[in-house]
Order: C-alpha cells, then structure tokens, then sequence
C-alpha cells in the first residue's frame, strides 16, 4: 500500500470501511435488543477490540499515543461521542428517512468546513457529485418523509454536522494518530448510555449478532473511517457512505426477503454510477506517489 498515491490509499480505506459497514442495517433488523442498549454495546464493544489493538500496536508508547493526539484529538473525541449519540436520539424522536435525509447532507457540510477551515477547495465534479447524491437521496426517501419532530430533526442535522466534523479535524491533524481519540469516543458513547440502558442481558441469537455487529460493522469501519481523511479531502470520505443507502437494503433483501423499493433500486444505482465516475476521475488525475 506504501505505493499508492494518498488519492488511492484514502478511496480503498473509504470503500472498504463502508463496505464492512453495510450490513449494520441487516443486523439491527435481526436483533431484539433495546435501543439504548444496542447504543451501549456499539460503543463498549468497540471500545474494548481497538483499545486492544492499540496497545498491541504502541506497546510502550500506548501511554504517550493518547496524549499525542492534542487539543485537536480532544475535539475529535467530543464530536465523534455527539454524533454516535445523536443519531440514536433522532431516530427516536423523528421518522427514520427525515434522520437519514439529513445525514445525507454530510458530504455538502464537509466540503464547505473544508474550505472555509482548511482551505481545500473541492472540485467542480465534486460539487457535483455531492448535490447529485443528496437529490438520489432525498428520491429514495421522499415517499417517506414527514414533518416529524422537530427535535428530532434537529438531532438528524447534528449528526450530519458531527460526521462533516470529525471528517474535517482528521484532515486537519492527518500528521497524527487520532485512533485514541476515537477509541476515547467510543468510550463516552457506552458512558452516556449506560444510563438509559433497561437490561443489559442479550438473549438468544442477540449473543451472536451483537458482537458480530459492533466488531464488523462498527469496530472496523470506525478505524479504518478515522484513517482515510487523512488522505483524501473530507467531503470524499464521507461521499462514499452514501453507497451504505442502497447496498445496506440489498443486505436486507438477501436474508430477510425484503425487497428495495423501486426508489431505493433507481437512487442507490444514480449514487453508485455518480461515485463510480467521480473517483474514475480522481483516480486518474496526476499525483505525486508516496513511497
């Protein structure tokens, strides 16, 4: 990999963190555990494997790697906790499509934090592909949108602004590891639910998909999703989880026999030709090889 352009290594992490991710939306299907407590496990579980991890990878230094990460990790740590959070809290208080409309929006937020902070102009393809997207989103889920409630919505838009976020400060600090910050993140995430949580117990098949959930389709991603910007702009990053809004149905579709809408089907395809052409033209514009 030490023979990529930063242009590839930041695309494959991209792809193949949401790839893992997936078949989250399978997994929460299948399971019967409680809201908050799905959110403790998602946070603890994870907390545990990378912090694992991380001190088989520093070993001696695993002390002076959390106090690396600075003021920025500090941020990084706040804002990943927030988002995880408010997530949960805006699927709660507000219908599913108007949350996931509004996480939608993330890439438009990081290229214009981009910009204005970093100084990272996107390009007019990737202008255009971020508004092609949002509107292949906002197709899938229009049948669905309703004028909910308003916290809720609120909740949705703060998660969008907290992935923008957290994508932008790993930009900003790509000259350090901010892996602590995240596992610190995780963390505050089992912390903050750990009080609302009704019963902690999982029960039948929870014993299997739980885990399975929070190691493949949290755990792993959340490493790899803390990596890529540290390669590749901010809103690019985030550009590729859209790709989670058709492939995640199909997962469904596969195992629980639920068929995509023919929305989700004529969206998700415009999402993955429209990513599909961008990063063919990224790809292929000249950049110095890191060796």
């Amino acid at each position: 990999m030490n023979k990529l352009s930063d242009q590839k290594k930041g695309s494959l992490l991209a792809f193949v963190a949401v790839m893992f991710i997936t078949p989250d939306s399978l997994l929460i299907r299948l399971s019967d555990i409680e809201t908050w407590g799905m959110l403790f496990y998602r946070g603890a579980i994870p907390f545990f494997i990378v912090l694992l991890g991380l001190l088989l990878f520093y070993r001696q230094n695993f002390i002076n790697a959390f106090f690396k990460v600075g003021t920025v990790g500090i941020f990084y740590a706040i804002s990943f906790s927030i988002c995880n959070i408010t997530f949960i809290v805006s699927i709660q208080n507000t219908n599913v499509a108007n949350t996931l409309i509004m996480i939608a929006l993330a890439p438009m937020l990081s290229a214009i934090l981009g910009a204005i902070f970093l100084k990272e102009m996107p390009s007019k393809g990737t202008w255009i592909a971020i508004f092609i997207t949002f509107l292949a989103a906002l197709f899938i889920f229009y049948d669905s949108l309703q004028v909910g409630n308003l916290f809720g919505n609120i909740m949705g838009f703060v998660t969008a602004a907290g992935l923008a976020v957290n994508a932008v400060l790993i930009r900003y600090a790509k000259d350090r590891d901010l892996l602590p910050s995240a596992v610190m993140g995780k963390l505050g995430v089992a912390v903050f639910a750990f009080f609302f949580v009704e019963n902690f117990n999982l029960i039948g098949t929870d014993q299997i998909y739980i885990p399975l959930m929070c190691i493949i389709c949290v755990a792993l991603p959340f490493v790899l999703v803390t990596i890529a910007p540290r390669f590749i702009p901010a809103e690019e990053v985030n550009l590729f989880f859209l790709l989670e809004t058709i492939i995640g149905p199909i997962w469904v579709w596969l195992v629980i026999k639920e068929q995509p809408t023919l929305e989700t089907i004529i969206g998700g395809a415009v999402i993955i030709i429209t990513l599909g052409i961008h990063s063919f033209i990224k790809l292929r514009e000249p950049e110095k090889i890191i060796n």
